[in-house]
C-alpha cells in the first residue's frame, strides 16, 4: 500500500469542483486568507517549453475568468522545471513525465505532499524544410539516425540530394531530448549530427532554413489553426509523416494530428502531467481544477493535444 503522504490522484472534474466550493463556503473562522484562494492570488508555474502554446492559453483563459487571480508561467526546461518544485521554488509544474520514485521517497522524507494530474496527451512532431523532398520517415530510421548508423539523407531516399542530415532539438534537459533518449538511447548519447538549440521556436527558424534538417518539436506549436504564429511556420516546414513497423495494426505513415494520437496509430506521443504540491486548496488547486476540468480540457482539444479527462470524437469518411 502506498504511503498517504505522497500520493498520486487522477482526480475528476467534478471533484475538483468540490474541492474548491468547500473551501470557499467556510465561516468566517475558517475562511481562508483572500490573497490565495482557488480563484484569487498570484500562482508561479513552471512549465516545459514546449508545453507554452496550451498553457498559454490556459493560464489567459483561467485569469480572464478570475480577475483577481494572477497566474504567472515561466517556460523553461522540463529538468529546470523539476527541480524547482523539489526546491519549493514553485508549487505547480507542467511536465512531460510523472514523478518518479526517487522523488516521491523524496517529498515523503520532507512530510510533503505532491498531487499529480494527467491533462494531455501529447506527441513530438518532426519537421523538415520545404525545399527537402523527403516526408516520409520509419520509427526504424529514426533510431538508426540516432544511433549514427544513417548520417545521409541518400540513406533514406537514393533521389535526395541534401547531403548530411542534421537533427535539432529545443535545449538540453527539455522534455522532447528526455523522450527521445529515453526511447532510442537508454544507454548510450546522441551522434554529434544531433544538437541543442534554445526553444521550439528556434527549430523551426532553423529548419525552414536548412534542408538538410529535422527539426523536432512540441506538436502543440504547430497544431492551432487559429494561430496565425503556427501557420506562417506551417508555410515554410513540412510536418513529417512517421511508420511504426512494430505494429502489425497501423502499418500507414501518420502525422500527429489529434486524432491519429487518440487511435495510437501516431507513435510518438507522451502524456502531459500538472504537478502540484500546494499544502492548502489556494490557486494552484483552483488552477489545477480547471486544466483538469471541462474548459481547461476544451482548450487542450483546441490546440490540437489530446484531452486526458473528455472524450475526442472521432468521425472516419470514405472507405
Amino acid at each position: 500500500m502506498r504511503n498517504n503522504i505522497f500520493h498520486k490522484v487522477y482526480i475528476k472534474p467534478f471533484a475538483w469542483a468540490f474541492i474548491i466550493a468547500m473551501s470557499m463556503s467556510c465561516g468566517d473562522a475558517l475562511k481562508p486568507d483572500l490573497s490565495d484562494t482557488p480563484t484569487s492570488g498570484n500562482l508561479n508555474v513552471s512549465a516545459d517549453e514546449s508545453f507554452a502554446p496550451l498553457m498559454t492559453a490556459e493560464a489567459e483563459t483561467f485569469m480572464a475568468l478570475y480577475k483577481n487571480a494572477k497566474i504567472n508561467m515561466h517556460y523553461k526546461t522540463e529538468t529546470e522545471a523539476i527541480n524547482d518544485l523539489m526546491n519549493d521554488s514553485v508549487k505547480v509544474i507542467i511536465s512531460g513525465k510523472d514523478i518518479t520514485p526517487e522523488q516521491e521517497a523524496f517529498f515523503k522524507e520532507k512530510k510533503a505532499r505532491a498531487r499529480s494530474v494527467k491533462v494531455a496527451i501529447d506527441a513530438l512532431a518532426l519537421i523538415t524544410g520545404r525545399d527537402n523532398p523527403d516526408s516520409l520517415i520509419t520509427m526504424t530510421q529514426l533510431k538508426e539516425i540516432f544511433h549514427g548508423n544513417i548520417t545521409n539523407w541518400n540513406q533514406i531516399s537514393s533521389s535526395n540530394k541534401n547531403g548530411d542530415i542534421a537533427v535539432v532539438f529545443d535545449r538540453s534537459g527539455s522534455s522532447n531530448v528526455r523522450y527521445l533518449k529515453e526511447k532510442f538511447l537508454p544507454a548510450g548519447q546522441f551522434p554529434a549530427n544531433c544538437f541543442a538549440l534554445n526553444s521550439n521556436k528556434e527549430v523551426m527558424e532553423y529548419v525552414k532554413n536548412k534542408p538538410n534538417a529535422i527539426g523536432i518539436i512540441g506538436v502543440g506549436w504547430i497544431s492551432d489553426s487559429n494561430d496565425t504564429t503556427a501557420m506562417s511556420f506551417l508555410n515554410d516546414i513540412r510536418v513529417m509523416l512517421v511508420k511504426n513497423e512494430e505494429s502489425s495494426e497501423y502499418t500507414d505513415y501518420y502525422k500527429p494530428f489529434q486524432a491519429y494520437i487518440a487511435l495510437k496509430q501516431y507513435p510518438l506521443t507522451r502524456d502531459v502531467f500538472l504537478i502540484n504540491r500546494e499544502s492548502r486548496n489556494g490557486l494552484g488547486t483552483g488552477f489545477a481544477s480547471f486544466v483538469a476540468g471541462d474548459q481547461g480540457q476544451r482548450l487542450v482539444r483546441l490546440k490540437g493535444l489530446l484531452p486526458a479527462t473528455m472524450p475526442v470524437r472521432i468521425v472516419k469518411t470514405g472507405n
